[in-house]
């Protein structure tokens, strides 16, 4: 559906925690190889899907460093999917393209 970029709290309040779908939130960093690695698969999911992708670039501002904190963040790729502004599942490290759709997928269900 959409690949959003938020550098703000009240970006993040707005498209995460008052989405009504399953979102799949990457906090990641552009220092970070696998993040790197992930962001076209990440990128396919938003192409291909109606899931809302939102990535967090953990140092792009003092919002996102607060945001990982808050999240736990400790290691990157971080990706949290939330449904209707809880965190609901984490996945860290690289997944598949397959696997991180399964999960939206298994998130939606939750909601119906």
């Amino acid at each position: 559906m959409a690949l959003i970029s938020i550098t703000t709290k009240q970006e993040f309040e707005e498209k995460v925690l008052k989405s009504k779908r399953p979102v799949l939130v990457d906090f990641w960093a552009p220092w970070c190889p696998p993040c790197r690695a992930m962001a076209p698969i990440l990128q396919q999911i938003a192409d291909e899907t109606d899931f809302d992708i939102v990535k967090i670039d953990i140092d792009a501002s003092s919002d996102n460093k607060e945001l990982a904190m808050h999240y736990r963040v400790q290691g990157i790729p971080n990706m949290k999917i939330f449904v209707a502004g809880e965190e609901v599942a984490e996945l860290i490290g690289m997944k598949s393209k397959q696997m991180l759709i399964d999960v939206l997928e298994k998130a939606r269900e939750t909601i119906n």
